[in-house]
């Protein structure tokens, strides 16, 4: 991995045997809540659960109002498209900003614009006013945002908790985000039923007001800042070319891709599943978010018991929630099809966090703002390629194969990018009765010749 002036928050340089023993090393266990003991860190994570909550609460009653004003799920898929859409076009532009620019001051107005965009679209639903483009519009403002809030939120951890803390610090925001998907979806279903959608998109607006309480009352010297890189041509280039050269990065990066982009379409099959296949409701689609919402929190904790990534436990997990998820999408019942949402929810998630925290800590402080911007538009700018086509699937060929489809891509992608790291690290697998590991390959014999 990479030397230079990052080299003490990151491992050393790249070789095939380092990548072997990311591979093949165990892992160590850490305390599970140890970043929490940081000050800093807890009026982060502190504000991100209210936010989160919102934000789930919103992502619920935007697919349901789409749904409900189109009886569609392509329309579904366009929305989510919408918003991560600009990831897509400008996802690298926003690595650059982070990397330029203080993370604290630039989450103050990241978190701020987002605030505004729910409570914009709350009064326009509340009014009676709303349409399908104005829902449309709000989804590609939020994906604006995004592009630079995203890079910035992930390079600021680091700056909260110290290079030793990275790996727990990055599992327990995803902890975070998941405890509040457990609540979100469920009290925007009540919502939704009860009084309709508006008041979810206005608690949400509202939400964002303890994030920026969080990010105010923090101890600026507590902090770890990284130097902002000054303004020069070429860094994006400069990005480009620093993850292409370290397999550590690209192979995670392009698992989390084909993960992001083809298995992770959640609100396209859960509502068709919910509309077409169960005849359910808002609260039904609620109770499906919430399952796979408690077993990504479980995932997140087990991430974060770990304290180390390594990238068997990502290839491992990416296999078996892609083949969860291919058996999932032909499950003959409603509640057999609901309780597979907790082991997809689980490895789903170890599959986002593995590959999140080993990508940060095999990257060099002064690039990760370009490499997490990389990171993020691979992982969600790919959705406005796969949401369309598989909202199309699921419309022309019905939920179970617009689900099934997406699981058959990631599996393929899973089982391929195994065999690269594998072949890249000198390791072959083994199996056990403990499963399936990676062990480093014996090296070739040496034939005696005997010389007359």
């Amino acid at each position: 991995m990479s030397t230079g002036t990052g080299a003490d928050s990151a491992p050393g340089h790249t070789s095939t045997p380092a990548t072997a023993a990311t591979l093949a090393a165990p892992a160590s266990k850490g305390s599970m809540f140890g970043s929490l003991k940081i000050r800093n860190y807890r009026l982060f994570a502190t504000g991100q659960v209210v936010s989160n909550t919102g934000t789930w609460m919103q992502r619920i009653a935007q697919d349901w109002l789409v749904l409900s004003l189109t009886g569609s799920a392509s329309a579904v898929g366009i929305t989510i498209a919408l918003q991560f859409l600009p990831m897509l076009m400008f996802g690298l532009y926003g690595g650059v900003l982070a990397d330029r620019l203080p993370k604290r001051p630039l989450l103050l107005a990241t978190q701020s614009a987002m605030g505004l965009t729910g409570i914009a679209l709350a009064v326009l639903t509340l009014a009676g006013h709303v349409q399908v483009w104005h829902v449309y519009l709000a989804a590609f403002a939020i994906g604006l945002v995004t592009v630079v809030d995203n890079p910035a939120r992930q390079t600021f951890v680091p700056e909260m908790v110290g290079k030793d803390q990275v790996a727990n610090a990055v599992s327990l925001n995803s902890a975070n985000f998941q405890s509040a998907r457990l609540v979100g979806p469920a009290i925007a279903g009540v919502l939704i039923t009860a009084v309709g959608s508006g008041w979810a998109f206005l608690l949400n607006g509202l939400s964002f007001a303890a994030p920026i309480a969080g990010l105010l009352l923090m101890r600026t010297n507590e902090l770890h800042p990284v130097e902002p890189r000054p303004r020069a041509k070429g860094q994006l280039r400069e990005g480009l070319r620093y993850v292409a050269g370290r397999p550590e990065l690209i192979w995670p990066i392009v698992l989390v891709g084909f993960i992001g982009t083809f298995g992770f379409n959640f609100p396209i099959w859960l509502s068709a599943y919910v509309s077409d296949v169960f005849h359910g409701d808002a609260g039904t689609y609620g109770l499906f978010n919430t399952l796979i919402a408690a077993g990504s929190l479980a995932g997140a904790l087990l991430a974060a018991r770990r304290g180390q990534s390594r990238l068997r436990v990502l290839v491992a997990a990416a296999v078996l929630f892609s083949v969860l998820l291919l058996v999932t999408a032909f499950a003959p019942g409603f509640w057999l099809f609901a309780a597979l949402l907790v082991p997809i929810g689980i490895f789903g998630l170890t599959v986002n966090v593995t590959a999140n925290s080993s990508v940060q800590m095999a990257t060099d402080p002064e690039m990760r703002g370009r490499v997490m911007a990389l990171f993020m538009m691979v992982f969600t700018g790919g959705t406005p390629l796969g949401a369309p086509l598989l909202g199309w699937i699921t419309d022309t060929y019905g939920a179970r194969i617009g689900m099934a489809s997406g699981a058959v891509i990631s599996l393929a992608a899973s089982v391929a990018i195994a065999v690269v790291l594998a072949r890249v690290g000198n390791l072959r697998m083994r199996l056990s009765r403990r499963g399936v590991a990676f062990v480093p390959a014996a090296p070739p014999r040496r034939e005696l010749v005997t010389v007359a």
